[in-house]
């Protein structure tokens, strides 16, 4: 029996705990299926005092989608300007104002827009569930609660928000997102028509995302056969996009499905080195996301050869010229804080560099990258 129960010691040591993560249970794909949303939410309204809150880019406040959105009794449209990436104080004051505004707690929110938009959503989705500030939730598997549910639809593609479980926020002190399987929309609807009118320098820097999120994600050291499997398809079809010669409409569908399944495989591994700077760039001089990623990308052939390479054929296809000079001027303070705020960053450098990581950084090397941007 001892030797039993010695063997039974054994097995448990060295049994390796594997993630359950969640995936968005229901997704409705198709040019058109905007138009299904009224549907979708109906079985979802608790009462006609228990509002849907639809959180909306106001790039289309004057355009006829707001005329599509299926709003009943005194459910809430809320413009929201994208201009700037989410922070916690704006996820808060959203709150604050949905619990004012209504006796009942809502049926659900549902973010329209791009993923600043998206992420916002989740955020206040959750948020609503919990009790506390947004910045307390920085971090990963935080939230103890469910969130209300939560529906996002996106108007362009690339950065994977719609699929995965991290809601990215900026705080007071740190770019961070709400990382949990709370976080996870509860219905996906993508439809392809809103792609037509995404302006092309936006097009390409949040395309960009999906494919930096695929070349991290395949050279990371979480790599396994599920991530590999999303990553690779999205990878080749972010080269059908981006180098090939597709029709519009064809293009359109494929980043869309590139975007959703770069999500996936960073699902169960991560990103890397140009998303850790990326964050410090963001969090000092508000720079968004998908161009912080370019802007970092473009010198990281110590880290990512291959991938740097095939970038710079996709700018120059695209006649695309990156801003140049933003960091020439950054006092000491700004530079050692963007420095911070990306070495803040564990998985995505243990994902791109191994357990070790902080052997083989060097705070000179990062602050040579930055300030070739």
């Amino acid at each position: 029996m001892k030797e039993l129960s010695n063997a039974k010691k054994r097995v448990l040591k060295n049994k390796t705990e594997f993630r359950n993560f969640p995936m968005v249970p229901r997704v409705v794909y198709g040019r058109g299926s905007f138009d299904q949303l009224a549907d979708i939410l109906l079985p979802k309204r608790k009462n006609s005092d228990a509002p849907f809150i639809f959180l909306v880019d106001d790039f289309f406040q004057d355009k006829t989608l707001v005329t599509r959105i299926p709003w009943l009794f005194n459910d809430q449209i809320i413009f929201v300007s994208a201009n700037e990436e989410p922070k916690t104080e704006q996820v808060d004051a959203l709150v604050h104002k949905i619990r004012q505004d209504f006796d009942e707690q809502p049926s659900g929110v549902v973010g329209i827009g791009g993923g600043s938009l998206l992420d916002l959503a989740k955020a206040v989705a959750v948020m609503l569930g919990n009790q506390g500030r947004a910045e307390n939730f920085q971090g990963w598997d935080l939230v103890g609660r469910p969130s209300l549910y939560h529906v996002g639809v996106p108007t362009i593609s690339g950065t994977g928000a719609e699929v995965s479980r991290t809601a990215v926020l900026s705080g007071p002190q740190k770019k961070l997102g709400i990382n949990s399987d709370y976080t996870t929309f509860d219905q996906v609807v993508l439809d392809p028509d809103f792609l037509g009118s995404v302006p092309k320098q936006q097009w390409f820097y949040t395309g960009m995302d999906c494919f930096i999120h695929c070349v991290e994600s395949l050279q990371g050291t979480y790599l396994n056969a599920f991530s590999q499997s999303y990553g690779e398809k999205a990878f080749d079809l972010c080269q059908d996009v981006f180098l090939g010669d597709l029709p519009k409409k064809d293009a359109e569908e494929k980043l869309m499905m590139a975007s959703w399944h770069g999500g996936m495989s960073i699902a169960y591994s991560q990103v890397g080195v140009a998303h850790a700077m990326s964050y410090g760039l963001s969090h000092v001089l508000g720079i968004k996301h998908g161009l912080g990623n370019c802007l970092v990308f473009q010198h990281l052939n110590a880290f990512y050869p291959d991938g740097v390479t095939l970038f710079k054929q996709m700018l120059k296809k695209h006649l695309i010229v990156l801003p140049t000079g933003i960091c020439v001027q950054l006092s000491d303070d700004q530079l050692d804080e963007m420095v911070h705020i990306a070495l803040a960053m564990d998985p995505l450098w243990e994902n791109a560099l191994g357990p070790k990581w902080k052997e083989r950084v060097k705070v000179e090397e990062l602050k040579e990258i930055y300030l070739k941007i």
